[in-house]
């Protein structure tokens, strides 16, 4: 059991499906051959324990309901890339003093789908991991976290959803449903990640949504808003950065404004230092090439 488990046992194992007495686990910690971790806890053999046999330890002392979760439960998933200590567990966990290097969260029970098993290690399911960093992180971070799961094919955007239905009122609702909402955005019409961000933040905002990639009078327009005429020029370095094609962008906007259509340039520098502002002026300017709009109405925005 113990070379299944990262080199620890609980006391409840041993002396349940494994049938020791106690004072069969007595001699063997005083023998050496068990090491107490934490109440409950012992490593077999030594102390060496890896990080997977920490947090299995962690789980093991908070009792047999308990999940590794939040950002320890992100680090075993893989999309967490920093430290799983201090180890969080989350359960129906009894009110006793747990070491410091254990983060306690207590709930009354989780629904069989935010249980999972990952290295033998009970901890929760993506979406439910999602849910509780969205509680405590920023939006970026939490659009971050789903990128990584997504990269490493663990992202079912059925079950963030299933979740996001009854978890209503927790804290970390609001942050991972605007988060799921850039996956809304379909993938078909749009050829970069730096256009899907954009779609994206504008959707979140509450904005019209542009057509991606429009054509419109011999150009292609990598973001348009055909009711105001508008359109979003998306500018990397690397697409733009010659003296030819300068040149041509600006014989771009030109021929687009003779045709009525007026253009803004976002650089994804400047899009992923300040993208509250990008957005906001961008929907300034969207308002003021509204139908009907006039900049001596009152701004109720």
């Amino acid at each position: 059991m113990a070379s299944r488990q990262h080199g620890v046992v609980s006391i409840r194992q041993m002396l349940g499906p494994l049938g020791y007495s106690q004072a069969a686990v007595t001699r063997a910690v005083e023998a050496g051959r068990l090491h107490r971790i934490h109440t409950g806890v012992y490593a077999v053999g030594h102390t060496s324990l890896t990080q997977h046999g920490r947090c299995l330890a962690a789980v093991l002392a908070c009792g047999p309901d308990a999940l590794l979760s939040h950002y320890s439960a992100a680090w075993l998933w893989g999309i967490w890339r920093g430290s799983p200590a201090p180890y969080e567990v989350t359960g129906p966990i009894p009110r006793r003093r747990k070491p410091p290097e254990i983060v306690v969260h207590r709930t009354r029970r989780f629904d069989t789908v935010d249980r999972a098993m990952v290295d033998e290690i009970p901890v929760t399911a993506v979406p439910r991991v999602l849910l509780d960093l969205a509680a405590r992180d920023r939006k970026r971070r939490v659009r971050g976290f789903m990128e990584r799961a997504e990269e490493l094919g663990l992202l079912d955007l059925r079950n963030v959803h299933e979740l996001l239905d009854r978890t209503r009122g927790h804290h970390g609702w609001g942050q991972l449903r605007r988060a799921a909402a850039f996956y809304e955005v379909p993938a078909e019409f749009t050829r970069s990640k730096f256009e899907r961000h954009f779609l994206a933040a504008v959707v979140e905002a509450g904005l019209p949504r542009p057509a991606a990639n429009y054509n419109r009078h011999g150009y292609e327009l990598d973001m348009y808003w055909e009711e105001q005429r508008f359109a979003v020029e998306l500018d990397t370095y690397g697409t733009h950065g010659t003296h030819e094609a300068f040149e041509r962008d600006r014989q771009r906007a030109e021929d687009l404004l003779v045709h009525g259509i007026a253009m803004t340039r976002v650089t994804d520098v400047r899009f992923y230092r300040e993208p509250d502002a990008v957005i906001a002026r961008v929907g300034r300017l969207l308002q003021e090439r509204t139908p009907g709009w006039s900049p001596f109405q009152p701004d109720t925005g």
